[in-house]
């Protein structure tokens, strides 16, 4: 069941379903993967708490899909998606 371009469907570790939003996705030569950066929709309703963003990397399929959401476990792409992620937030602050 698919929910659309902006929604993803993620299992967490208790085999919870948990509707999230994609912030964005990008591709990384370095890396040779597709990421994925999202947060749990309902998540920006209360005001008070910061959004926890989440990251996964995939492999998209031959019919353009997205694979299966694979935990990053290195340091280097934690650094990599960290200076996407400021990069995509200033620019989102300059639109406004």
């Amino acid at each position: 069941m698919d929910h659309g371009e902006n929604n993803i469907t993620v299992v967490d570790e208790n085999g919870n379903e948990q509707l999230c939003e994609v912030l964005f996705t990008f591709d990384s030569d370095e890396f040779n993967k597709s990421y994925v950066l999202y947060y749990p929709i309902g998540a920006e309703e209360d005001e008070e708490e910061e959004i926890e963003i989440h990251a996964s990397s995939f492999t998209p399929t031959e019919d353009g899909q997205d694979g299966e959401l694979m935990p990053i476990e290195s340091d280097e792409e934690w650094d990599m998606i960290e200076e996407m992620l400021e990069t995509f937030l200033a620019e989102q602050d300059e639109e406004e």
